[in-house]
């Protein structure tokens, strides 16, 4: 983990994500700790610093606080980060390693002139801004930065007489000029700056300047210049030789960079750190994603480091020859006129020399080149080449540096960037993300689209990129005429390719996504051809290892294959390969493979989807039909009901007279998503489902799709699935019922019975190794142990269910069981953590647009809110779901949200409210039959009556809902009885302690 204090205090991971250190306080904290660098900060200076107006009640406790909300920030960025806050007598510490060290560091470094110039470059860069800077006005960080600001100065100084002795007083002049204004009686900035003036010509102002100074020192400060300053302004006056510039000599042909480098930084510096290490360096890639580029930059970065030179050799325009002999003569000519020596002497001009060369372009010749580089490394120590090419060289001792296109963020800015330059507006940023996601972050391809914006717009531009290669055929002037058309940088990788691997990488592109080597060689591309586009940056490797091609290659392969008439058959083999690869995968869905089957599947995503669309296009409905219910409950496992209803749709919609039992399945798993999605067509889909094959387990999925509904009615279809399932010996069919029924047992107050069937449940889902049943059941039994007040038993299996459910990337399982433990950290009290489980739930059901669990995870933080009597944050919580509950068929939480706005209403005193809101709570809870539920909405309605003149019966309901959580063995737990110890307070209060016991006691007799 590091830590910025050069501008805003900062903290990222090793990775380089920013992390968020919550609340000023805590910040403040993290500020003086970085600024003790590593020693000990004692807690009395803490404190008196963080309150220094007004201490709080519990110093001691208000700092402890503070120092584990900041572990907790840092552990919850990099694990094991919170051990970097240090508790050491006589306070605390901080283990940071800060960008100050990095700094000072660089700063320090020795070395040749350009070199050291270039390292104090970099320091400086590590500047954001004042050191501290959201706390510089703080007494405690004030000498840090004013020490800080000197260090950077003197680096500043340090940097200026550098590069004034590597002769650029011209680019000085304006830089020198502005700081001599900003700290006027800075000695050796003034000398520098009188240097640079006076070598540019600028005699007469470089005296002026000095002269100004001289005056200033006198007024101010009472003093002269110093010797230096005098010995210099004497020199000016003789026009010294000694200050004129240093003489230059060419020593690179590198071009100037016209526009900043973008997205690049680690992979720029990866490439120089490779050239300090190795002697030959390849950047490799696909064309048009800037090798070149990082090249000339990486060339440019390192150039201090080679005293005969830096030369650039352009090789694009070489054409290759059938002829090796001929090939390398005209190589070694090409490098000769670059380095300016006659090519016959060439290895012996650079055996005595350090020189960098940067052979540019090099696929084409990547046999000649290795050869010739090869022999020239072998006779000249002093060299290093630095390669581009499409193909790595495959020589000895190559280091080989990929370059892949640009991250989405500075693809983005790339695009944007070019496109004002171009003149054109960028508004939509959605539509930029299409655009850079399309282009597959491509610079050049980037950079032609982006000259199209100003014409077109960014909205038409990224809805007519399906015909880039006619939209983006002009749009650059300059540069090889490979780069001027995204289709001439295609075509000139193809034209590099012999003609089975051209074969191969057309029948690639049939695939919609990245595929395996078996699914490449089912469409007739061999492995041998794959690893050959491979090394010619045509495929890429993904993790798997998966083969994907880039957008832009894929689509030009496409016309290639089309061209060639093998479309519809290459089109067909792809329909048959993965329609085996969805019936191998279903039945290892429901057993110990489960997860590495669900992983697989995901991967293969777009391409099930291709096929499944090329099936119905083609109307080929025994293929669409066997594709759909292979993944069926694949979809349902993943929660894609939408995708399935409308795969089922398509595929029926193609189905002829063949195989009708196959159809008969589809439609029944047809009826069941529907019944997941639409309660309204119940009945119908339920008659569906039951006709259809056995295999679909009709009936547990029916009781499944039921759960949420009547209970009574639905257990008698759990009871029927299950008699029919231990009739088959079906194992997974008798957990899956179970697991449903351990659920209603539940709802009905059946605590003993749920528990058992939970406990069953789980015991064969786990020894099925079916993870999906295993989260089903162990959520049934942690409520079970939440209910009973073993709310360690419950924590444990929610966090099981936890990380099961991430296992297999069931991320709405996965908030349900984080609101879990959301809920026991409520029922211990500790506030701070069910806060943050029931966050990351929430925001975790909100990306997969899970509403339920979404719903369920805010609730939590309403109740957290209401037990800390933030009754009006509570509040909103409450409401915002109220009406989305009212809408679902069985209003399973209406009961609870209708409670908790009732006791809102009672703690503030509105007792009309309360009595109608837990008048409408006690229908609810009735409706859905949970005795706890209702034992709930008669303490509420106790309280209601307890501020309307009822004491008498607001007794009895206490006494009525306690007689029902007792029936149902699941008192209250202490943990949340402030309702009803509230309310009894107060009705003791009204009728004393013998009428309330009297009366309670009446309301517990049935």
């Amino acid at each position: 983990m590091r830590f910025g204090v050069l501008g805003p205090v900062a903290v990222w991971t090793d990775d380089g994500e920013p992390v968020r250190i919550p609340e000023r306080k805590v910040r403040a904290l993290l500020a003086e700790l970085l600024v003790s660098e590593g020693r000990v900060v004692p807690a009395a200076r803490l404190i008196a610093d963080l309150w220094p107006e007004r201490m709080p009640r519990d110093p001691a406790n208000a700092l402890q606080l503070r120092v584990s909300q900041l572990r907790r920030a840092l552990e919850a960025a990099e694990p094991g980060a919170r051990d970097l806050v240090v508790s050491q007598p006589p306070g605390y510490r901080l283990d940071a390693v800060t960008d100050v060290a990095e700094f000072r560091s660089l700063v320090e470094a020795s070395g040749e002139l350009r070199s050291r110039a270039r390292r104090l470059s970099e320091a400086l860069a590590l500047w954001r801004g004042t050191p501290y800077a959201d706390f510089s006005a703080e007494p405690f960080v004030r000498a840090a930065v004013d020490r800080l600001d000197e260090e950077r100065l003197t680096a500043v100084e340090s940097l200026s007489e550098l590069r004034l002795e590597l002769g650029e007083h011209a680019e000085l002049i304006g830089e020198l000029g502005d700081l001599v204004r900003r700290h006027p009686l800075r000695l050796r900035l003034r000398a520098a700056y009188l240097k640079a003036l006076y070598r540019t010509g600028r005699h007469s102002e470089a005296l002026d300047s000095y002269r100004r100074l001289r005056e200033r020192l006198k007024e101010e400060l009472g003093l002269e210049p110093s010797a230096e300053l005098m010995e210099l302004q004497q020199g000016i006056l003789r026009q010294d030789p000694r200050l004129d510039a240093p003489p230059t000599r060419r020593r690179s042909n590198l071009p100037a960079a016209v526009t900043e480098l973008i997205g690049r930084e680690q992979l720029l510096a990866e490439a120089v750190s490779a050239l300090k290490t190795n002697r030959l360096v390849t950047l490799t890639g696909p064309g048009g994603v800037g090798k070149s580029r990082i090249a000339i930059e990486a060339a440019r970065q390192v150039a201090g480091d080679f005293a005969d030179g830096v030369w650039l050799v352009e090789l694009a325009a070489l054409e290759r020859s059938d002829s090796n002999a001929a090939a390398v003569i005209g190589l070694a000519e090409a490098i000769a006129a670059a380095v300016g020596v006659r090519d016959r002497q060439l290895a012996d001009a650079l055996s005595n020399q350090s020189v960098l060369l940067v052979l540019d372009n090099c696929e084409h010749l990547v046999g000649c080149v290795a050869g010739l580089i090869g022999d020239l490394l072998r006779k000249a120590p002093g060299l290093r080449v630095l390669v581009t090419s499409q193909e790595p060289l495959a020589a000895n001792g190559e280091r080989l540096v990929v370059v892949r296109p640009l991250a989405v963020e500075a693809a983005a800015e790339l695009f944007v960037l070019r496109a004002s330059a171009a003149g054109g507006v960028v508004e939509e940023d959605s539509a930029v993300a299409a655009i850079c996601d399309r282009l597959d972050g491509l610079p050049l391809a980037l950079e032609l689209a982006a000259t199209r914006v100003r014409s077109l717009g960014v909205t038409e531009l990224s809805a007519r990129l399906d015909d880039r290669f006619k939209m983006l055929e002009s749009g650059r002037r300059d540069g090889p005429r490979r780069h001027q058309t995204l289709r001439a940088m295609v075509d000139w990788s193809w034209e590099l390719l012999s003609e089975p691997e051209q074969v191969a990488l057309r029948r690639l592109s049939v695939h919609a996504d990245s595929c395996t080597l078996e699914a490449a060689a089912a469409v007739g591309a061999s492995a041998e051809l794959v690893g050959r586009l491979v090394d010619r940056s045509l495929v890429s490797v993904v993790d798997g290892p998966r083969y994907r091609l880039l957008e832009s290659i894929k689509l030009y392969a496409g016309e290639r294959l089309r061209e060639a008439g093998e479309a519809a058959e290459i089109q067909r083999r792809a329909i048959d390969c993965y329609g085996c690869l969805a019936v191998q995968a279903e039945p290892k869905l429901y057993g110990h493979e489960q997860r590495d089957w669900l992983g697989r599947l995901d991967a293969e995503t777009a391409n099930l989807r291709a096929v499944l669309d090329a099936a119905v296009a083609l109307g080929d409905g025994e293929s669409a039909l066997r594709l759909v219910d292979a993944l069926a409950w694949y979809w349902f496992l993943r929660g894609r009901i939408g995708e399935a209803e409308r795969a089922f749709a398509a595929a029926l919609g193609i189905a002829g007279a063949g195989d009708e039992g196959l159809k008969q399945r589809v439609v029944g798993w047809q009826a069941g998503i529907r019944l997941l999605r639409d309660d309204s067509a119940r009945g119908t889909a339920a008659r569906t489902l039951l006709a259809a094959d056995r295999r679909i387990r009709a009936h547990w999925f029916l009781g499944f799709a039921h759960r949420g509904g009547a209970v009574a009615a639905t257990v008698e279809v759990v009871d029927a699935a299950l008699a029919e399932y231990e009739s088959a010996g079906d194992q997974w069919g008798i957990a899956a019922a179970l697991s449903v029924r351990g659920t209603l047992g539940r709802a009905r107050g059946e605590l003993a019975e749920a528990r058992r069937d939970a406990a069953r449940s789980e015991e064969i889902f786990r020894r099925l190794g079916d993870r999906w049943g295993q989260v089903k059941a162990t959520n049934s039994l942690a409520e079970l142990a939440e209910i009973s007040g073993d709310y360690e038993r419950a924590a444990e299996l929610h966090r099981d269910g936890v990380r099961m459910a991430e296992e297999l990337g069931l991320w709405g399982e996965a908030s349900l069981r984080l609101s879990g433990l959301g809920r026991i950290a409520l029922l211990q009290r500790d506030f701070a953590a069910a806060e943050e489980f029931h966050t990351r739930a929430m925001k975790l059901a909100a990306e997969q647009g899970n509403k339920p669990a979404e719903e369920f995870a805010e609730l939590g933080l309403g109740l957290g809110a209401r037990r800390q009597g933030k009754l009006d944050i509570a509040e909103r919580h409450f409401r915002r779901w109220l009406d989305w509950l009212r809408h679902l068929d069985s209003q399973p939480g209406v009961p609870l949200v209708l409670a908790e706005l009732g006791f809102i209403a009672e703690q503030r005193g509105d007792g009309s409210a309360a009595l109608a809101l837990h008048t409408e709570g006690l229908a609810a809870a009735e409706a859905v039959g949970d005795p706890r539920a209702l034992a709930l909405a008669y303490e509420g309605l106790a309280g209601a009556h307890s501020l309307t003149d009822d004491a008498l019966g607001a007794a009895r309901l206490l006494g009525r809902a306690a007689h029902l959580r007792e029936s149902v063995g699941a008192p209250l737990p202490p943990a949340e009885r402030a309702d009803v110890d509230r309310i009894t307070n107060r009705l003791i209060g009204t009728l004393g302690n013998t009428t309330f016991t009297a009366e309670h006691t009446r309301g517990r007799t049935p």
